[in-house]
């Protein structure tokens, strides 16, 4: 049987109105709502400025109707029930009364002790704000790593990775494997901004001696001058943002075969992992390791289709592309941009990307290229 729930009075609700504790109503239920704050695609404050109090109004709509993924994710944060017993005498009365009954119904005869250190441990518990889970009935044993799970799932796969959870996922049970598909966000720029300065640096000076040209025919060729630097960096860059939203599209949202174990397990590997927990902040990132697999093919490319000198000046505007473009995503899930701003647009964007609009809204750092691919998200105001 479930535990019974806790109880709390409108008044204990009220109190918990700051970013240090937020809480929250729907209804009679009660929703700690602190560890959301900083995700909430409209900004904290919007949340703030209702703390202690009913949601319904906002969660209906207008302006903004809250999906089904959105409704399922606040479950995570449930903490109990509104007591509207008059009286905090009579109220605390009864929750101690509710109290003893669900430790009876449970068997929980080690005394009220040893449930209030049970509950400190629960708290400490790096799990404490996931998604509830139900260990017994859902598709995948959260017990056990994933990666080699999912692709049994067939069929039901595609509904499975687009109900996001709050709940750390562990893929591989080899530590070496595992560790190896988590980063921390600072590591990007760490390892490829010196990159970036470094060949940045290069290329103009090469261009600043005055002896790059290119060849077209043995009678004609063209001067590069050293100026043009800027312009094919930001060329790279913007090519570099067409290849962000083809690979988020056709790759990364690629939908797998029901009945391919291999290509589920790809996607799930790729970039399901990142729908079914989006705000995993380990993996927010690509590792620098993984990540140079797609840069060094990047690189051969440019190389082979371009002179030299004009192939590098691409390809460092594209890498710097690149990581703009992690560091975006990384803030897109946990920064609290200001309203009104284009990181505050994007924000709302994204995060109903992946809430509600999975098959299209594919730009992270531009909308730009949604739009001659007709994956624009309906505009909305939040």
């Amino acid at each position: 049987m479930s535990p019974s729930p806790r109880f709390f009075t409108e008044r204990e609700v009220a109190r918990h109105c700051t970013k240090d504790s937020c809480w929250v109503l729907l209804g009679t239920r009660v929703y700690d709502v602190t560890a959301f704050l900083r995700m909430h695609p409209g900004g904290e404050a919007l949340i703030l400025r209702r703390s202690g109090k009913d949601i319904s109004r906002e969660i209906e709509g207008p302006p903004h109707r809250h999906s089904e993924n959105a409704r399922r994710w606040m479950e995570q944060y449930y903490i109990g029930e509104l007591d509207k017993t008059s009286g905090s005498d009579e109220a605390q009365t009864l929750r101690e009364r509710r109290r003893q009954t669900a430790e009876q119904t449970e068997g929980k005869t080690t005394g009220s002790q040893a449930v209030e250190e049970e509950e400190e441990e629960e708290e400490d518990s790096p799990y404490n704000l996931c998604s509830p889970v139900d260990l017994e009935t859902d598709l995948v044993d959260w017990r056990k790593p994933l990666a080699w799970q999912v692709g049994h799932l067939g069929e039901k796969y595609d509904a499975w990775v687009h109900q996001p959870v709050d709940r750390p996922i562990r893929l591989f049970g080899n530590p070496f494997l595992e560790a190896s598909t988590k980063t921390s966000w600072y590591w990007v720029p760490v390892v490829w901004l010196p990159i970036v300065f470094y060949l940045s640096w290069s290329c103009y000076m090469t261009l600043a001696q005055g002896t790059t040209r290119i060849v077209f025919t043995s009678d004609f060729s063209v001067l590069v001058h050293k100026y043009t630097f800027l312009l094919l960096f930001m060329m790279g860059w913007f090519l570099w943002s067409f290849m962000e939203y083809c690979i988020h599209r056709f790759v990364f949202h690629m939908k797998p075969p029901a009945h391919n174990y291999y290509l589920i397990t790809l996607h799930f590997l790729l970039h399901g992992q990142h729908h079914k927990s989006p705000f995993d902040g380990s993996r927010l990132v690509f590792p620098p390791g993984l990540a140079s697999l797609m840069v060094g093919s990047f690189y051969a490319i440019l190389q082979y289709a371009f002179p030299e000198i004009i192939g590098k000046c691409l390809f460092v505007g594209g890498l710097c592309g690149y990581v703009v473009y992690d560091m975006i995503h990384y803030y897109l899930h946990y920064g609290s941009p200001k309203r009104g701003s284009y990181m505050y647009g994007l924000k709302a964007y994204h995060v109903k990307h992946h809430f509600e609009h999975q098959r299209a809204g594919f730009g992270i750092t531009t909308t730009f290229w949604d739009h001659p691919f007709n994956t624009v998200i309906p505009d909305e105001k939040f």
